[in-house]
């Protein structure tokens, strides 16, 4: 059979019109669809997973699908200005932000870029967003205290520097307060902070900036803000753009404190492009790969050791949870990540216990490792002493007629509940806590009404620290109470009962 020779000639322009097409599709394409923030894009062959994109009008695109014959991508910009057949280029980056200390005292949108109107940021360089944590042998383990100022914290659920805790409740329980109290306290103690809001409203985090700002937090602190009413891709990028800035910190030497308020909310956002990128939905709708999507953001949170600088990223994860569930699939996967959690109560907030915390449900797995020794002393029945004092409270409602001891362990509780309220905005030297838990700890605060118990408490360090200020000097130096010291302790504290009795 004889092969004609305008076939051959046709076979072989076929075959070069479509190298010549290969060789254009690796670094430019054709927008196919486009819809709700979502572009799929033809050609683009060699494509990066997480690159950036050129649209037209200076619109970028970040790759997240790579199928066989197209690229999925999400705009980072207003998608309603791209359109079918638009022409996109590739740029071989991948989604970059600035950091160094030119970013302090600011706030940022999640590509870095200021939105507070006081100029632009002064920055030597950028970093990737995207990067492995620090392996097991970069890292030290954790003992060094990051003081919350908050009782119930420092002494029940101590935060060590480098470590992951969860923030998990309800909504309105106070889990940003706890936070922001947290960035508060760290004025003066050498630390950095970076508070990353996704899917707030808009108004919340100026509320945040303004009370930060009040108590000049605001110096050492960047706010990164993917607001509500921003794009799923920017609500996605955010909390990993904030973590890169603390990561240059981190490799200079610094601590840095980090807050990721919420993590649900980044779930929700990125469940939203998965399904629209049309990957398969799972339990709850979530894609499969969401426990992989927090996983890699908070193992980034750890302390180096000091062969590598002996920085350290601490991160406060928040939750929210529907109706106290935290079996539901995220709490549950953020659980399993994380080195504990702060479990936060609406029946405790609605009974006037501020902060909300469940002692029994809350756990850090650090534990007294990452608390000073004085600390250690006077909190170390603090967990078994409230469990008991819940189980007998449950007890002693239907029983009217109850035995001498169990009265007392009553009061204790409810003396020890008590000492463990606290305002908002109000972060506690370490010392005064210390000081305050070793009166209730020795039972000093039983026989008080319950509302006389905090102005006791005030007179308590008014007098130590103008009078025997030797006592807080010592506690500052030595971080720990030798028997002496709990003796001259001791008397102070029963001088000014008999004074106020007198």
């Amino acid at each position: 059979m004889a092969i004609k020779t305008n076939e051959i000639s046709a076979l072989i322009k076929e075959q070069i019109k479509h190298y010549s097409q290969k060789t254009e599709s690796s670094d430019i394409g054709t927008v196919i669809t486009v819809g709700d923030g979502i572009a799929m894009v033809y050609g683009l062959d060699n494509a990066m997973l997480g690159e950036l994109l050129l649209f037209p009008h200076d619109i970028y695109g970040m790759v997240m699908n790579l199928n066989e014959d197209s690229v999925g991508t999400v705009l980072l910009g207003e998608y309603t200005l791209i359109k079918e057949g638009d022409i996109v280029k590739r740029t071989g980056k991948v989604v970059e932000v600035p950091v160094g200390d030119g970013l302090l005292g600011r706030t940022v949108n999640a590509l870095g870029q200021p939105i507070d109107g006081l100029g632009p940021i002064k920055y030597d360089h950028t970093r990737v967003i995207e990067r492995i944590a620090p392996g097991v042998m970069q890292r030290k383990s954790v003992d060094t205290p990051i003081e919350t100022g908050i009782k119930a914290i420092d002494a029940m659920i101590p935060i060590g520097r480098g470590q992951r805790e969860l923030i998990i409740g309800d909504r309105q329980t106070g889990k940003t307060a706890l936070a922001v109290d947290t960035i508060i306290n760290q004025k003066g103690k050498n630390c950095l902070c970076v508070y990353v809001a996704i899917g707030q409203k808009t108004s919340t985090v100026v509320r945040v900036v303004e009370r930060l700002k009040e108590f000049g937090a605001m110096a050492y602190t960047t706010v990164v803000s993917a607001t509500a009413a921003e794009l799923d891709p920017l609500k996605y990028i955010a909390p990993y753009s904030g973590v890169t800035m603390a990561e240059e910190w981190m490799d200079k030497g610094k601590d840095v404190l980090i807050v990721y308020d919420d993590l649900s909310k980044h779930a929700v956002a990125y469940r939203t492009l998965s399904l629209l990128l049309k990957r398969a939905p799972g339990r709850e709708a979530y894609p499969g790969d969401v426990f992989y999507l927090h996983s890699r953001l908070l193992e980034r949170a750890c302390r180096l050791a000091p062969e590598y600088g002996g920085g350290s990223i601490t991160a406060l994860p928040i939750i929210e949870t529907q109706a106290g569930d935290i079996s539901a699939y995220i709490p549950t996967n953020v659980i399993s990540i994380t080195d504990g959690q702060i479990f936060l109560v609406t029946d405790l907030f609605n009974a006037g216990q501020r902060p909300a915390i469940d002692s029994g449900l809350s756990v850090s797995r650090v534990g007294s490792s990452a608390q000073y020794k004085c600390m250690k002393q006077v909190s170390k029945s603090l967990k078994i002493e409230l469990a008991n004092f819940h189980e007998l409270q449950a007890f002693s409602q239907f029983g009217s007629d109850l035995d001498t001891e169990t009265k007392k362990t009553l009061a204790h509780g409810e003396a020890l509940m008590e000492v463990l309220k606290q305002g908002q905005y109000q972060p506690m030297r370490f010392e005064r806590q210390v000081i305050e838990l070793f009166a209730a700890q020795k039972r000093y605060l039983d026989d008080l009404n319950e509302e006389d118990i905090h102005p006791f408490l005030d007179k308590l360090w008014l007098n130590i620290s103008k009078t025997h200020s030797e006592l807080v000097d010592e506690l500052t130096e030595k971080k720990e109470m030798s028997d002496d010291y709990m003796k001259r302790l001791d008397k102070v504290i029963k001088d000014l009962k008999e004074s106020l009795k007198a």
